[in-house]
């Protein structure tokens, strides 16, 4: 068990969530349609985007139900936890104290 074990929060919630902003990365294009189409249709978004909708929801449940595509989201959580675990600094926050500008 060790080091790969996950824990129910891990699982039902951590893993997801780096699922999900990886899956909208990846279907950016779709997400952009259907941002694009909400801005321009205003109240009538529901009906006016169902075509971009779809589209958006067939892309990213792709990837939640592709296998691979979940462990490479877990090994990339493990990793991150692993740093973790090493430094006391999540990736996230490790990330945000590099200087931006220079």
């Amino acid at each position: 068990m060790g080091e790969q074990h996950l824990r129910h929060v891990e699982k039902d919630v951590l893993i997801p969530k780096i699922m999900r902003e990886k899956a909208r990365e990846r279907c950016s294009e779709q997400v952009q349609d259907f941002t694009k189409c909400c801005k321009d249709s205003g109240i009538l978004m529901v009906v006016k985007c169902r075509k971009e909708n779809s589209a958006l929801k067939e892309c990213l449940t792709a990837y939640y139900n592709d296998p691979a595509f979940y462990e490479e989201c877990k090994m990339e959580y493990l990793k991150e936890r692993e740093e973790f675990r090493k430094t006391g600094i999540p990736t996230k926050k490790r990330l945000q104290k590099l200087p931006t500008s220079m």
